[in-house]
């Protein structure tokens, strides 16, 4: 402490303590395929931060690694963490390139978040793109006419991902001059850019088509872009997505599996319980780490079971405290942090048939693709857009405009207009392919995927291929 002026003057010494402690006890990482006869054990043992144990998941499921199970532990200011993980096949990591890298990312002083592998981890942060952060109610043909707006600037989609969920929208999109390749810098033109935009996502102006939601849109422009899936959540819970998780709600969205979440008092050790189960997916455990982050808690320990057996139920159950050191301490904390983690679930959790479209990138391409969707009446619940050495690998998950599954005539219509791209069918257990088989569409024995698969190899497709249909 010193006295300036009159004033007393605190002189800050925790980061400079903190930084011997790291020094002192550098992080540590053994990845071990030898203790566990199904999965590859890591354990991590760092120095605790808020939100370290998220941005240790976030590379491993960036490294398109499955994690089955987890136990997480902190001691003071220390924080070690065990992770029993596969690759996508159920394989223990045996690649010596992806445990060097883990090795590397999870030793380092800062994290250092590995690029996407693969459409399903996201845009890659980059400072050779402008982003876009949109937000704001969503309704039929929206990515259409974002798309359509980008296209008329001359802006070309590098890499974008597209999140529904209670009639709320948001996106980060990547763009590059369309002449250049360069990012977009001219302030009159980013200005004009974010006014049109700004224009899109506020809609007609009647909160959504009589929705009853008054929510504005909003739009940010930024050289460079954190990881999308990361902003994406803190996106959807700063324009309040999370407010009516748990009530009744009609069309795709009511035939997500829901998470069951507890919240529970632990007050002799002055920790807050909370335990979530759900059916197991991809990338569940950073979604729900991502709410609580978000919200503002740390998890001291935790234990997350995913292998699940036959019903593949995930079982998660930490324990807790806000950042400022208090449980949750009124039921409406309590009731807010439930309803985050039910969305928080469920933004990802996307029910609709799931395509694939891959052909030669091109000026417009996605505008044209995005219009086709919306001529033929199919909303996109989800999209994930990503380009690379000229070719464009874009994944939608489509429903009708009423949010029920598609129908043959639809795809059949669609295979006809996007004559000059490679489509692929996925049809992996949505609860849009299940509610098709459930009403017996298509006859007996095909369900809905057959009879939408059998309607496509019927149509008359020109230059249009459909690969295959699989699970």
């Amino acid at each position: 402490m010193a006295r300036s002026g009159g004033e007393l003057v605190v002189v800050e010494e925790d980061d400079e303590y903190a930084k011997l402690v790291r020094r002192m006890n550098p992080p540590s990482v053994v990845i071990d395929n030898d203790s566990c006869d199904s999965a590859t054990v890591i354990r991590v043992d760092r120095v605790k931060k808020h939100g370290i144990l998220l941005e240790a998941v976030q590379v491993l499921v960036d490294l398109n690694l499955v994690i089955t199970k987890a136990y997480i532990s902190s001691d003071g200011n220390w924080f070690m963490d065990v992770f029993n993980v596969t690759d996508q096949d159920g394989n223990k990591v045996q690649n010596k390139e992806v445990t060097d890298c883990i090795k590397k990312c999870l030793e380092s002083e800062d994290y250092l978040v590995p690029p996407a592998t693969s459409p399903a981890g996201g845009a890659a942060p980059s400072e050779e793109t402008t982003c876009i952060e949109l937000t704001g109610t969503d309704r039929p043909g929206l990515l259409s006419e974002v798309c359509a707006v980008l296209a008329s600037l001359r802006c070309n989609i590098v890499n974008a991902e597209v999140w529904t969920h209670d009639r709320r929208a948001a996106a980060v999109i990547q763009i590059t001059d369309e002449a250049t390749g360069l990012p977009v810098r001219d302030g009159g033109r980013l200005s004009q850019l974010q006014e049109l935009l700004g224009n899109v996502m506020q809609g007609d102006g009647d909160g959504g088509g009589g929705g009853g939601d008054s929510r504005k849109g909003s739009t940010v422009v930024s050289l460079g872009a954190a990881n999308a899936e990361r902003r994406l959540h803190r996106l959807m819970l700063d324009d309040g997505d999370a407010g009516r998780c748990g009530e009744e709600r009609g069309g795709v969205a009511a035939a997500k599996a829901k998470a069951k979440v507890v919240v529970m008092d632990c007050t002799e050790r002055r920790y807050t319980v909370v335990i979530l189960r759900c059916r197991d997916r991809p990338r569940l455990l950073f979604d729900t780490l991502c709410a609580l982050t978000d919200l503002h808690y740390v998890v001291f320990h935790g234990t997350v079971d995913a292998e699940g057996g036959s019903a593949k139920e995930a079982y998660q159950e930490y324990y807790v405290r806000h950042v400022d050191g208090h449980p949750v301490r009124c039921d409406a904390e309590r009731l807010r942090l439930v309803r985050c983690l039910e969305a928080a679930v469920e933004r990802r959790a996307s029910d609709g048939l799931e395509l694939e479209v891959k052909t030669e990138d091109r000026a417009g391409l996605l505008s044209e693709i995005t219009r086709v969707f919306r001529e033929n009446s199919l909303s996109i619940i989800r999209a994930v857009i990503t380009t690379k050495d000229g070719e464009a690998d874009d994944t939608f998950y489509v429903s009708d405009a009423y949010g029920n599954p598609v129908d043959g005539k639809a795809m059949e219509a669609l295979g006809e207009q996007l004559g000059h791209v490679v489509l692929r069918v996925k049809s992996n257990g949505r609860a849009a392919i299940n509610r098709a088989e459930d009403s017996g569409g298509g006859g007996g024995g095909g369900g809905g995927a057959a009879s939408i698969i059998g309607n496509l190899l019927k149509g008359s497709f020109q230059g249009f291929r459909l690969i295959r249909s699989y699970s």
